[in-house]
């Protein structure tokens, strides 16, 4: 790290930590001039007169607490609009709702379990057509655009392979074609490290759960957009539909943004120490992490992003019985789904978070028996590496290493 950025990367998003800190808080708006946004819980607001309200009326339709949180995200996002919802599944859902029975869907072949499950036994029952490409290659997209598609659905990095896409080519693939939306899955990533909004992706959605919170103690979805009508059509599916997160989750997640800088840079820091460590063992077969050299997209990388999240996923030797081993040996990391908070967590995608994914179409993604992921965590980089070793051991117990 040098200069506050990470070398070889884009320089940091400018303000950026003063915009987690101060936009949307503004303590003016409130009569008590409060410094940290109050938890505003009422369902419903007084109104001066019949259909003479002070900006809100019921809690579902617009929330203080939750107003507060989508101008930050914004800010942080270099939006024009943010709208939370009640899951990152549900800021999917709301997308989706943007089309109609008969549209066609191009996703990224390599994407969330959750995503994967929600567009293939749900959206396509009802009616909505689906196709999954590798978008890493902007030919194999272009190829799959038909008249009927409407939306291109992508995340980068890729979960669980770390799959980095080019959003700029996808955008410039996309928009060639009238009212076709590119949507950029930022979860991996955060405001913080990459703004797809700014490389040309029409929305930008999060699960906040993960690195936006940062806690693991918050359930939420995030989308931000520049577009006016897209918002207002956003917005009122929101209210349609009505998966809302609730007002204290959202002062959560808004305490969260304060410290999003500061922490993704130590998760950067030590997923780097630990897909190093991993590269020079001898008990591992593949790393693959952004932020090294060996990964096939690290200069794509290092021109659209700011730094890496701690995402690490690497192959180990042997089968599924070392990879088990290997997990249930952890001390420090813990054995649970999910990622993005401050604790280390360790994961096994084709028994876990990506099992709903058709086996043959797990094969050829490349998520194995052997395939561990890892979300590093904030914890001492000595006692990270050293749990993952006396783990490999005991996977190993039994052989030379």
């Amino acid at each position: 790290m040098e200069g506050g950025g990470a070398r070889g990367f884009l320089p940091p998003f400018a303000h950026f930590a003063t915009q987690a800190i101060h936009a949307g808080q503004e303590p003016e708006q409130w009569r008590s001039g409060a410094v940290v946004p109050p938890i505003s819980l009422s369902t419903t607001f007084k109104q001066q007169a019949p259909g003479q309200h002070a900006g809100y009326e019921y809690s579902r339709s617009g929330n203080p607490t939750r107003d507060c949180l989508e101008k930050a995200v914004a800010a942080l996002d270099g939006a024009k609009y943010c709208l939370a919802y009640a899951s990152g599944l549900a800021a999917t859902l709301n997308i989706t709702h943007l089309l109609k029975a008969g549209d066609t869907i191009i996703c990224m072949d390599d994407v969330y379990g959750g995503t994967n499950r929600y567009f293939r036994k749900v959206a396509m029952k009802m009616g909505l057509n689906v196709v999954f490409v590798d978008c890493t290659e902007t030919e194999c997209l272009e190829a799959a655009i038909t008249p009927e598609t409407k939306l291109v659905w992508v995340e980068t990095p890729t979960n669980p392979t770390l799959k980095v896409i080019d959003i700029q080519a996808c955008a410039d693939v996309v928009h060639k074609h009238k009212d076709v939306l590119l949507v950029v899955d930022n979860t991996f990533m955060s405001a913080y490290f990459q703004r797809p909004l700014s490389l040309g992706a029409d929305i930008c959605t999060y699960s906040a759960t993960k690195y936006m919170n940062g806690h693991s103690d918050v359930v939420m979805g995030l989308v931000s957009v520049n577009c006016d009508d897209l918002y207002e059509r956003l917005k009122f599916l929101q209210n349609s539909l009505g998966a809302v997160p609730s007002p204290f989750d959202c002062y959560l997640c808004n305490r969260g943004l304060k410290t999003l800088k500061i922490r993704m840079k130590q998760h950067f820091r030590n997923g780097l120490a630990v897909a190093r460590f991993l590269e020079s063992d001898s008990r591992v077969e593949k790393v693959i992490f952004p932020g090294l050299p060996s990964h096939p997209q690290h200069e794509l990388v290092k021109r659209q992003c700011t730094g890496c999240p701690g995402m690490v996923t690497f192959y180990i030797k042997g089968n599924v019985e070392h990879a088990a081993t290997f997990l249930k040996n952890l001390k420090v990391f813990a054995l649970a789904e999910s990622l993005g908070g401050f604790e280390s967590l360790a994961e096994h995608p084709a028994i876990m978070t990506h099992s709903s994914v058709p086996k043959e179409d797990r094969e050829a993604l490349g998520i194995s028996d052997t395939l561990v992921r890892l979300s590093v965590g904030l914890e001492d980089e000595e006692d990270l590496l050293e749990d993952l070793d006396q783990a490999l051991k005991a996977a190993f117990a039994d052989h030379k290493a």
